[in-house]
């Protein structure tokens, strides 16, 4: 089972205490953020720590394939709106797309973005030319992990067939790859619950090629509710039985999958959800005593 967590970037180890973290946990993926996800400071890579990273991951076993860089929350490609929000889509993804292959990732999930005031049909349309425009400058050797995502207020890509649509407008579609959430998906409506025939949607819409990166997440909402609030596994509306079936599926086998669950009372619950999720035994009794309700 290939599976891991988000995990921290923070000094002084930067890249190289993501993957320490994520040996913590007992896992053999990792996705992280290579700056705040909320702003456009980054330090330089060369003081990331990005050698001794390396060299880790492969004292440990862990191909770089299975590191996953999550773009930043600011990046909206969708918005038609407002200029400088467009002008830093476009910059900070080219950017985003270079750090990534500077640290050695293969794949960056991006969100794709939100029409804020006009409609559905021109924030796919506004994402397809704001990809467009910078084909040329994106980094080579990285895929952009379109996200499914929950539907809530204007997003854009809680159905497959809008990520489809999307993708057919792009010029360079090989640049391009789909992150499957467990949680959106539930939140938008599909049934994650019976996952081969969420798996022969993606691949009638998309493609199952496309699928590199999947988010394992319970969820807090009924299927539906388009509303994307986490929960642990076992926690939630999704349940744990579901999510140990996607984890365990053998047509995604080969495909990191990366909690994102919120931490319980202070403390990250990855090393406890990894385990039960390998040995297919659940205990809420375990996350209970960390100060889970």
């Amino acid at each position: 089972m290939i599976i891991g967590s988000h995990v921290s970037m923070s000094g002084p180890d930067f890249v190289l205490g993501s993957v320490e973290e994520a040996l913590g946990y007992g896992a053999n993926a990792l996705m992280l953020y290579t700056g705040a996800p909320q702003n456009t400071r980054r330090k330089p890579t060369t003081e990331l720590k990005i050698p001794e990273a390396k060299a880790r991951m492969a004292e440990a076993g862990l191909p770089m394939e299975h590191l996953i860089v999550h773009a930043p929350y600011i990046i909206n490609p969708a918005n038609s709106v407002k200029e400088e929000v467009m002008d830093l889509a476009r910059t900070f993804l080219i950017e985003e797309t270079r750090r990534t292959a500077e640290i050695g990732a293969s794949y960056m999930v991006l969100h794709p973005g939100s029409f804020t005031t006009t409609d559905l049909a021109t924030g796919i349309q506004t994402a397809a030319a704001q990809f467009n425009a910078i084909a040329d400058d994106l980094a080579p050797g990285v895929t952009i992990c379109l996200e499914t995502m929950a539907g809530k207020g204007s997003e854009i890509g809680y159905q497959l067939e809008q990520l489809a649509e999307l993708l057919s407008k792009v010029t360079h579609p090989e640049q391009f790859g789909i992150c499957l959430d467990t949680c959106h998906m539930n939140d938008a409506g599909y049934d994650v619950t019976d996952f081969d025939a969420v798996l022969d949607a993606i691949d009638h819409t998309l493609g199952l090629s496309r699928l590199k990166v999947i988010h394992l997440n319970d969820s807090k909402n009924p299927r539906g509710a388009r509303k994307d609030r986490h929960e642990n596994i076992g926690f939630g509306t999704i349940g744990f039985e579901a999510l140990h079936a996607v984890a365990v599926n053998e047509r995604t086998a080969m495909i990191p999958k990366i909690l994102e669950t919120p931490w319980v009372a202070g403390h990250a619950p990855y090393g406890i959800e990894i385990e039960q999720l390998r040995t297919g035994s659940f205990s809420r009794d375990l996350l209970t005593e960390l100060g889970h309700d």
